[in-house]
């Protein structure tokens, strides 16, 4: 299983991935200042998950989503993308609370 991901931060930036951990990992991986880019940008908040079988189809659709980076499509896509219920539960992430990575259910998945 692949997953592209959208973070965001309290500056309002945004990092658009994709990757095969789950996105729980993926975030907390950014957070601890793994990755170049977000190294200094934090805390991030995982906002919006796609799942799809394949790294191609992944990959195709993060390049998609970074097209619409900063425009009304890309806004309109978080909005859509987790209800109130769904930001709750994955900002829980940030708590301290555990959530497994088998009660992720992606804001929309492609399978």
């Amino acid at each position: 299983m692949f997953y592209v991901y959208v973070l965001g931060n309290s500056s309002g930036k945004h990092y658009i991935g994709f990757t095969s951990k789950t996105p729980e990992e993926r975030t907390l991986e950014h957070n601890q200042s793994k990755t170049r880019w977000t190294k200094f940008k934090g805390p991030w908040k995982l906002l919006y998950v796609e799942s799809f079988a394949t790294k191609v189809e992944a990959q195709k659709r993060e390049k998609q989503i970074k097209g619409y980076k900063g425009g009304n499509a890309f806004k309109n896509m978080l909005r859509r993308g987790a209800g109130a219920a769904e930001r709750a539960r994955l900002e829980s992430v940030y708590t301290g609370n555990r959530i497994e990575s088998s009660n992720l259910s992606p804001s929309v998945s492609n399978n």
